[in-house]
C-alpha cells in the first residue's frame, strides 16, 4: 500500500503527520509513505530527518479576511493543485491523508480529481478552512478534541510521538533532573511557549523568579530559539534553554507546566498527567482556549488569558500550586483521563480502512 501524507507549515501539522507515519509502518511494515509539504515550513527539515521522502507544492496562504492576498488565492491555488496532481500521478497513492494547513487543500483537490480515498485529521477544536473543505469530500474524518464540530468527525485524539505517549515519568525522573542540572528535592515548573517560544510567557515567569525561588520552586524554562533570557543565579535553580530535543525528559523533570494551548502541547502535557497553566495564544479564532477547555473542565489545568499573565499573577498563583503536592496529584490524575494517547494507531487504522476503498 502507498500513502500520501499532506501537512506542514507548523509543528501542529507536521508532528501528527510524523506520528501517523510511524504508526502506519508499525501496523504494516510494507506500507510506502510519501509526504507532501512546502519548502518553507518545518516539514522541509523534519520530514527528511525522519527518513521520509518529501514532495513539495507552492505555499498557498488562505486569508480569513478580504485583502489583496485573497484576490491572488485562486491563481496560487490552481498552481498548487497542478503541482499536487503531478505528485499524485507520479507517486500513485492508494489514499491521501491531510492534516490541514497550506498543503492539504491542493492535496484534497488532487485526490478528488483522481478519485482517491481521502482521510482528514483536524488538529484543533475549531476546524480550519482546509479541513472544512476536505471533510466535504470524504466520510473518513478524525478529530483531536471531543467537541470539534465537523462533518463525519470521529474523536480519536491527536497522534503524538511514541517517545511521549509511552513514557514513564517516574522512571525517567532521576535522569531528567540530572540532565537539566536541577535539584531532586525541589518541585519543578516547566515553562514553554511552543516551538518558537512566547515573549509574554518568558517575561511573566522570569519577572516572578524571586517569588518562585523564595517558595523553593525551581524552573526549567524553554524560551525558544530566537529568545534570550537572563535570570539571577542562586541556590534554587532557574535553568534557561533555547530548545529541548528530549521533551520526554523535560516532562519527567516537571511537576507542573506553564505553556500555550496548541493541540500538540495540550495532548502531550495532559496525556502524561502533568497539571498545567494554559495561556492561549491571543490571535486566530480562539481555538487554543477551546483546545484546553476539556482538560480545564476536568480539573487538570488552569486557563489564564495572555493579557492577564503578568509577573504579579505568576508570583501570586504559581508557588502555591507547585508546593501543594495533593493538589498537583489530583490535577495530574484528572488531566490524564481526558485525551487518549493512542490516536496514532486509531488514525493509521482509519487510513488503512480508507485505502481498501480503492482496492475494492
Amino acid at each position: 500500500m502507498r500513502v500520501l501524507l499532506a501537512g506542514g507549515g507548523s509543528a501542529g501539522h507536521t508532528s501528527p503527520l510524523l506520528a501517523t507515519a510511524d504508526a502506519l509502518r508499525r501496523l504494516d511494515p510494507a506500507t510506502e509513505i510519501v509526504c507532501l509539504g512546502t519548502r518553507e515550513g518545518l516539514e522541509a527539515r523534519l520530514v527528511p530527518e525522519a527518513g521520509l521522502p518529501l514532495e513539495v507544492v507552492p505555499r498557498v496562504p488562505l486569508p480569513r479576511r478580504p485583502s489583496a492576498e485573497l484576490l491572488r488565492t485562486p491563481t496560487r491555488l490552481r498552481a498548487a493543485r497542478a503541482a499536487a496532481l503531478e505528485v499524485v500521478d507520479r507517486v500513485r497513492p492508494d489514499v491521501v491523508v491531510g492534516f490541514g494547513g497550506y498543503v492539504s487543500v491542493p492535496a484534497y483537490l488532487a485526490a478528488r480529481k483522481r478519485g482517491l480515498p481521502i482521510v482528514v485529521h483536524e488538529g484543533n477544536t475549531i476546524p480550519g478552512v482546509a479541513n472544512r473543505l476536505g471533510a466535504r469530500m470524504t466520510t473518513h474524518v478524525a478529530t483531536s478534541f471531543p467537541d470539534t464540530v465537523i462533518p463525519h468527525g470521529v474523536f480519536t485524539g491527536l497522534p503524538i510521538r511514541r517517545m511521549i505517549s509511552t513514557m514513564d515519568r517516574v522512571a525517567l525522573r532521576e535522569q531528567a533532573v540530572t540532565t537539566f542540572g536541577l535539584r531532586p528535592d525541589l518541585p519543578t515548573l516547566l515553562v514553554t511557549g511552543g516551538s518558537q517560544g512566547a515573549a509574554r510567557i518568558n517575561a511573566a515567569v522570569s519577572g516572578a523568579a524571586p517569588a518562585l525561588a523564595a517558595a523553593g520552586v525551581q524552573v526549567l524554562h524553554v524560551v525558544g530559539p530566537r529568545h534570550d533570557l537572563s535570570v539571577p543565579s542562586g541556590e534554587v535553580p532557574y535553568v534557561v534553554l533555547n530548545y529541548v530535543d528530549r521533551m520526554d525528559l523535560a516532562y519527567a523533570a516537571a511537576d507542573a507546566v506553564l505553556c500555550r494551548a496548541g493541540s500538540n502541547t495540550v495532548t502531550e502535557v495532559s496525556g502524561v498527567g502533568l497539571p498545567a497553566v494554559y495561556v492561549p495564544l491571543p490571535i486566530g479564532n480562539g481555538e487554543q482556549a477551546l483546545n484546553a477547555k476539556p482538560v480545564v473542565d476536568a480539573g487538570g489545568g488552569l486557563l489564564v488569558a495572555d493579557g492577564a499573565l503578568t509577573p504579579e499573577w505568576v508570583a501570586a498563583s504559581v508557588p502555591g500550586l507547585l508546593t501543594d503536592a495533593d493538589r498537583l496529584a489530583a490535577m495530574g490524575a484528572a488531566a490524564r483521563g481526558v485525551i487518549p494517547l493512542d490516536a496514532d494507531e486509531k488514525l493509521a487504522r482509519m487510513v488503512l480502512a480508507a485505502a481498501q476503498e480503492k482496492t475494492s
